[in-house]
């Protein structure tokens, strides 16, 4: 069967069989730690959001493990990816609304947008963010910090998450913050999450190295990551007033 086509060749790869097949869960199984990073986020803002977008909520498990959290807020989840739309089954009966389809062809505005690793897949982030910040209020956005010394120097890491998840641009912290910064937006908290050794493990290899950077991370965190990499940044901005 072919796959299917789309005016935007980078979006066109998340409706097809091949990126499906890839990723059968759309890391569903991330979802209950990613909720509890956005609800740490809100709760050290003193936030009780009565709307949230999950902007590329994929399998949708991030609005459903957050509804406990937010049992009268209005939950809604945008992905184009039928693959992921089918997921969206689970959560039946939790009171969230999923639309298959661009947050941006809306018109909906909501008190908070998340945006969990979403930045890092997208052509052109710049007008991404530009058209989205009058979206929202507030913004959590969850990035990956792929780049790091050693993921350059062994470049092997990068080509995978390239071409397994579909991730086009790298990040450090500092260079994520920048990002959000020339697209307008004002950082009100920025934090690593500890992902190396708090994130739900996948293998023997990735436990020992979360090791290791355990002990790189105690003797200067911003340094180490930097060096070894293995960490991701959960960032709460606003709209601010534009570049």
């Amino acid at each position: 069967m072919d796959e299917p086509t789309h005016p935007d060749p980078v979006l066109a790869r998340y409706l097809g069989a091949a990126y499906a097949r890839r990723n059968p869960s759309w890391d569903a199984e991330d979802s209950s730690w990613k909720a509890g990073l956005v609800r740490d986020t809100l709760a050290r803002a003193g936030l009780r959001p009565a709307s949230i977008a999950d902007v590329g909520c994929g399998a949708g498990g991030v609005l459903a493990a957050l509804r406990p959290f937010l049992p009268d807020a209005r939950l809604c989840g945008f992905d184009v990816a039928p693959a992921a739309a089918r997921l969206w089954e689970a959560h039946a009966g939790r009171d969230i609304r999923f639309t298959l389809g661009d947050f941006l062809s809306t018109s909906e505005r909501h008190d908070v947008v998340l945006l969990l690793d979403v930045i890092e897949h997208l052509a052109n982030p710049f007008e991404f963010l530009a058209k989205v910040r009058p979206r929202g209020r507030h913004f959590v956005l969850h990035l990956p910090l792929d780049l790091s010394a050693l993921s350059v120097l062994r470049e092997t890491p990068l080509l995978f998450v390239r071409e397994k998840v579909g991730h086009l641009h790298y990040y450090t912290r500092s260079l994520a913050l920048a990002l959000l910064d020339e697209c307008g937006y004002e950082v009100v908290d920025a934090r690593y999450t500890g992902a190396a050794f708090t994130a739900p493990q996948r293998s023997r290899a990735s436990r020992l190295a979360g090791l290791v950077r355990r002990a790189a991370y105690a003797l200067h965190h911003d340094f180490a990551v930097r060096l070894l990499g293995g960490e991701t940044v959960i960032v709460l901005a606003t709209a601010g007033e534009g570049p």
